[in-house]
């Protein structure tokens, strides 16, 4: 019989007591209450309610070494990004990887692969696809359901994926930005039960009155919490948090733990906010994690104290698979898995074409996913339009990485770049290549460094060029979490340097091809209108 002492911090029964946690094979025997000396304090570990465990860059065990540190012991993780590059087989690396890495990874069915049509992905899962996911014991629940207008529309394809979760009880998730009123009460009727897209409390009031749970994100680039935390009081019972997007340099530093210290310093009670990040998604999803309970597995850890929430010890199974600031998990080599097919460019192909001088420019906003139209004035040469530095107003192109084809363009301002360029695979969802840059030859460059290297972040201007390698996918490193995210940060470093003013440059750029996020966005095919849900010219008139 194993046992660790300290102050049980029972989330589930709101009490908090000085005792000791029995544990054999595994499972939770007893809560013992004991006077005794230890003031740390036990509690369930924390949930990423969820995740794209890809765009950490780390693969899954990777990814596990870091976040059992941070006392997190189990992820809802959606495993689109890989499906959308390598299909059934990407969702199948994920699982495998995951295997030995303790975490408790809860995978669920990619619902959306593509996201639209309007994109070209490197895969395509059909209802038939995915209904046969979602009879596998390793997948949990239906990934987000970005297509909102199929919802709204009853589409069948779409209606049939919903369908066959709900048919074998799995929680289906939600991707609805700024949707509300009958629209909203339409979507979560089909049987959606979640979102984590809400960036405004307004929205997420009208969505939590017709059932909806809400999820509360703060990940690397879309940062929602300060326009959400107020809901962790009134709404206890429907809130979890979420991360939906981490990289690397930010996972070393902390996870859900922060997220909650954060909330406790807003003010909130401390088992209120702890039933949102511990309790609520492992209710929610079914999850195969214990809550501190007898009879559930011995998963928990120690923290310091219940302001700071700085984790000492992380237990899972009764094992202790973090300790100090150190995992139990040894760096190992991990197999590679891609999908990339395309060409060295020429400076030539991301020349474009105008007639007259008014353009719709992408205005990227820092720490949001959701962008704005604007109608600017553009510099031209020869007849081709190019980038304003000065004005802030940069070119920006996607290339598609799954065979040769023309590079799409468009415009964006509030980068801030005032030279080189930076290019990226992973570009949600379809992860096609893209890049930012004041000029056509440094775009150029920036982009053949990825299609040599098939995937990865890169960097250029005149003096300097740095790539950070992702073998797997385009999307993820094969080496250690701590290289990579000393490599994250190097390459972060340089593009402020030249300028850049976004807290989150590669972040950022990842989702200005994501089209279901509105409202202007590029893919591979043109300049697309998310509210219009349709391509648009990029001249004005």
């Amino acid at each position: 019989m194993d046992y660790k002492k300290g102050l049980i911090t029972d989330v589930v029964n709101r009490r908090i007591y000085k005792g000791m946690v029995l544990f054999e094979n595994g499972k939770i025997t007893e809560l013992r209450e004991q006077d005794h000396d230890e003031n740390q304090f036990i509690l369930p570990g924390f949930i990423d309610a969820h995740i794209h465990i890809e765009s950490s860059m780390l693969v899954p065990y990777e990814f596990a070494r870091i976040a059992l540190i941070h006392g997190t012991v189990g992820t809802v993780s959606d495993p689109h990004e890989i499906a959308n590059v390598c299909g059934t087989d990407g969702v199948n690396y994920m699982i495998e990887n995951a295997r030995d890495a303790k975490l408790k990874f809860h995978f669920g069915a990619p619902s959306c692969v593509p996201a639209t049509s309007f994109e070209t992905a490197g895969a395509t899962l059909d209802s038939r696809a995915v209904e046969l996911l979602l009879q596998r014991s390793e997948i949990h629940y239906l990934s987000e359901m970005m297509n909102y207008p199929g919802v709204l529309n009853r589409d069948q394809e779409v209606m049939q994926k919903i369908q066959s979760a709900i048919k074998l009880g799995k929680p289906v998730d939600g991707h609805a930005p700024g949707l509300m009123g009958e629209a909203a009460r339409k979507y979560i009727q089909s049987g959606i039960s979640t979102d984590h897209e809400c960036f405004t409390l307004e929205e997420a009031l009208d969505k939590l009155k017709y059932g909806m749970n809400i999820i509360i994100r703060e990940g690397s680039a879309a940062k929602n919490f300060e326009a959400l935390h107020e809901l962790i009081t009134g709404f206890t019972d429907k809130i979890m948090f979420c991360s939906d997007d981490k990289h690397p340099d930010d996972l070393l530093k902390g996870h859900i733990n922060k997220m909650a210290a954060r909330a406790v310093a807003k003010g909130h009670d401390v088992m209120k906010v702890l039933q949102c990040a511990c309790v609520n998604p492992v209710k929610h999803y079914k999850m195969k994690v214990g809550l501190l309970q007898p009879g559930d597995d011995a998963d928990f850890v120690v923290v310091n104290n219940l302001e700071l929430l700085d984790v000492m010890e992380t237990f899972l199974n009764g094992e202790q698979v973090a300790t100090a600031g150190r995992s139990v998990l040894k760096s190992k080599s991990h197999p590679v898995i891609n999908n990339f097919s395309c060409s060295l460019k020429s400076e030539e192909e991301f020349r474009k074409k105008v007639t007259g001088s008014l353009i719709h420019v992408i205005e990227a906003l820092d720490e949001q996913l959701i962008t704005n139209d604007q109608v600017c004035s553009i510099n031209s040469e020869n007849g081709y339009a190019v980038a304003d530095p000065e004005k802030d107003i940069l070119k920006i192109a996607v290339v598609n990485r799954y065979t040769d084809s023309k590079p799409a363009i468009g415009f964006i301002k509030n980068v801030g770049l005032k030279s080189g360029a930076i290019a990226s695979t992973v570009a949600h969802d379809s992860h096609n290549i893209i890049s930012v840059g004041v000029s056509d030859a440094a775009i150029c460059k920036a982009v053949n460094l990825l299609i040599g290297e098939k995937g990865g972040l890169s960097f250029v201007n005149d003096e300097d060029e740095f790539i950070l390698s992702l073998p797997v996918a385009g999307l993820m490193s094969d080496r250690n979490g701590e290289a990579v995210g000393l490599q994250y940060e190097e390459i972060d470093r340089r593009v402020k340097q030249a300028g850049c003013n976004l807290r989150s440059p590669f972040m950022t750029l990842s989702f200005m091809a994501l089209l279901v996020i509105p409202d202007l966005k590029l893919s591979d095919k043109g300049l697309f209108s998310g509210r219009k849900f349709s391509f648009i010219d990029l001249e004005e008139g």
